[in-house]
This record gives structure tokens, sequence and C-alpha cells, in this order.
């Protein structure tokens, strides 16, 4: 099984500036899933652990994506020191959460996993820096809007911001993110949509990855 270093996976969150997050049932969805975001351009992916067999899907995608050499997969919507053990235990490159549990941190820091938790207040976003946070998740990224991160990124300097929830891969959207100062984005439903899956029109969602990357790279200039 293959391995990354946080370091490693910060850089590759940093340099395309998106990651694709998602769920679904069916491994054959997932597999298309995941091999129309990297097709698309994107080498870093969350799988989120939302279903009664999310661990059965996470697992085979795990085995599915060693064909590529770069993916590097992580599982989201992580809640608890249990279950995130359950997961690197598994083999998952990253672990994202929506909240802020502290007792998740030391779980991850002993098996040298990137530690990725959820927080909606400046309050939360120092409690996690300072329980060794190096990326930080911004959720509800709809809610709180990039003019949260502007006001808070020059009172606490150099901090990995990544908003999810809401971000839409537009350029009025990721332009007004990214100028703000996030690190990354997580884009969900926006990116890969209900009519993507029904239609499971794959070629679609390629396109739309790559799209958004492009838009990324210019906001970015």
């Amino acid at each position: 099984m293959k391995t990354f270093s946080t370091d490693a996976i910060q850089q590759a969150m940093r340099s395309s500036g998106m990651i694709p997050v998602f769920y679904h049932a069916d491994i054959e969805v997932a597999k298309a899933v995941l091999d129309a975001s990297y097709k698309g351009g994107v080498s870093v992916f969350e799988f989120t652990n939302r279903g009664g067999n999310a661990f059965e899907v996470f697992t085979q995608l795990l085995n599915h994506a060693q064909q590529y050499r770069d993916l590097m997969l992580g599982i989201g919507t992580v809640m608890n020191a249990e279950v995130t053990k359950k997961y690197i235990d598994a083999g998952a490159h990253f672990i994202v959460s929506p909240i802020l549990k502290p007792e998740m941190a030391p779980i991850c820091h002993q098996q040298n996993t990137l530690w990725i938790p959820g927080c909606a207040t400046l309050t939360e976003i120092v409690t996690a820096k300072d329980l060794g946070a190096k990326v930080i998740k911004i959720f509800p990224g709809s809610v709180l809007g990039p003019g949260f991160v502007s006001a808070i990124m020059p009172v606490v300097p150099g901090l990995q911001l990544m908003p999810t929830g809401g971000v839409e891969p537009t350029e009025a959207n990721l332009s007004a993110w990214f100028k703000a100062g996030v690190m990354c984005v997580g884009m969900g439903s926006q990116l890969i949509s209900k009519e993507i899956i029904e239609t499971k029109n794959w070629s679609r969602l390629q396109q739309n990855v790559t799209e958004a990357l492009a838009i990324i790279k210019k906001v970015r200039k």
C-alpha cells in the first residue's frame, strides 16, 4: 500500500487548489468518479464516511487507486478517534472532519497522518492549530463565506485553510475564496452533480474538474 508524507499531501493540495469531495454506496460509481476526477487533473480526493457501507467502499476504492501512482485518497466526515484509527489502519492517506474533535489529533499524529479538522470560529481554528492541525477545513463554507477568511487571516498569519460546503466552480466564487487567502477548496455536489451521477456522464465530470482547475490557476495569478 502506497503512503505519502503529510508535507507531500499539503503540497499537492496547494498545487491543484481543489479537492473533489464525494460519497456513493455503489463502488463502480465511486471508481468512475475517482477515475474521471484524476483524468481531469486532480491528485487529491476525499471520499466521505456518510453511508452504512462507506468503509467497505473506501477500502475497495483505495485498492482501485493503487494504479495511480500519485493519487492521494483521504476519508472525510470522520467524527471520533475510533473511526479515525479504523480508517488510518485501512490505509487512508489523510483524515477530514466537519468538526473539531481534539481526541482525533493524537491518533493522526502518532500515525503521521494529515488531520484536517472542521472549524467555524476563530477560537476553533486557533485550538485546532494548537493541537497540531496543519490544514484546517472551514465549514460550512457557504455560511461563513470568503469575508470570514479575509477577516481572520491577518489575526493568525500562515493558516492553511480549505473551505468546503457550497463552494462553486465559477470564476466569481473561486476568485473570492482565493483572494481571501485560502490554500485550496473542497468541492462536492457543485462539481459532481446529481445529474452527472444519474446519467453516468463521466466525460462531463472530467471536463468540470479540468475547467475548475483552470479557473483556480487563473484567479491565483
